[in-house]
């Protein structure tokens, strides 16, 4: 929470604003908190203090849009997914995909307008346990099938804690889309007993982000070029969150 002191919130918005990205996928965003707004409330000594706004109005300033999808609601304050766009919002919605009452998860859809066509954002945050993350990758290609038409662009980024990698074919499958760090991991075909099959790309390690180590996080897309993708290792990001972030360019494909 804090760092030297102070709310993260405040070093987090700087990094963030450092990286000059069009669009940011945020999970476990609060809402609102009461207890932190309590501890940091007064400014002391000429430190910064909790915000009065929202972390994803906060984090969004004057420079992006931001759209907010509640998962999580507790006594004290609420958090959940979030998306910061420099493009502008059209709309945004939530889908509760939560596979049981101890997990709150959700999947945000946002449609950006980028001048002539729209983009469709997905922000995902799933669930600790195999059977969960199952349901709500279902959920996610359902969403995705009904919202986004078959020539419309996608991006679908977040925490899937997937480290085994279990997902990742039947999205490429269903929803057509490729993971950003796909083109660069390719890897070697496999044996004679496999011939004709490809190895499937691991993804980026992305947890914790001190010293990645698990591949949790993932970017995929349909209908962009992945110009680079890279995971944001050391300073500042190891203190940030217990997350590395992936930031990956796209370069938008003409609609066929």
């Amino acid at each position: 929470l804090a760092l030297r002191g102070l709310p993260r919130i405040h070093a987090l918005k700087q990094a963030i604003s450092g990286l000059g990205v069009d669009i940011v996928f945020l999970q476990e965003v609060q809402g609102r908190h009461d207890h932190h707004a309590t501890r940091y409330g007064e400014e002391k000594h000429g430190h910064q203090h909790w915000p009065a706004q929202a972390q994803h109005e906060f984090l969004a300033g004057d420079t992006h849009q931001a759209a907010y999808g509640m998962n999580a609601v507790y006594q004290h304050g609420h958090h959940g997914n979030a998306l910061l766009s420099k493009l502008p919002i059209i709309t945004s919605q939530n889908r509760d995909v939560s596979a049981h009452a101890y997990e709150q998860r959700g999947i945000l859809h946002c449609i950006l307008q980028h001048e002539a066509m729209t983009v469709h954002c997905y922000v995902v945050h799933f669930g600790l346990f195999a059977k969960g993350r199952a349901q709500q990758a279902g959920a996610l290609i359902e969403v995705v099938n009904q919202t986004a038409g078959a020539g419309e662009p996608v991006i679908i980024a977040g925490d899937f804690n997937d480290w085994r990698n279990q997902l990742g074919a039947s999205l490429r499958e269903q929803l057509a889309v490729i993971e950003v760090f796909d083109e660069r991991r390719q890897g070697p075909r496999l044996g004679s007993a496999f011939r004709g099959k490809v190895r499937q790309p691991p993804p980026a390690r992305t947890f914790p982000s001190f010293m990645p180590w698990l591949r949790l996080d993932r970017i995929y897309v349909r209908g962009f070029h992945v110009e680079s993708a890279e995971v944001m290792r050391g300073t500042p990001w190891g203190k940030l969150s217990d997350h590395a972030p992936i930031v990956a360019s796209l370069q938008l494909q003409a609609v066929s």
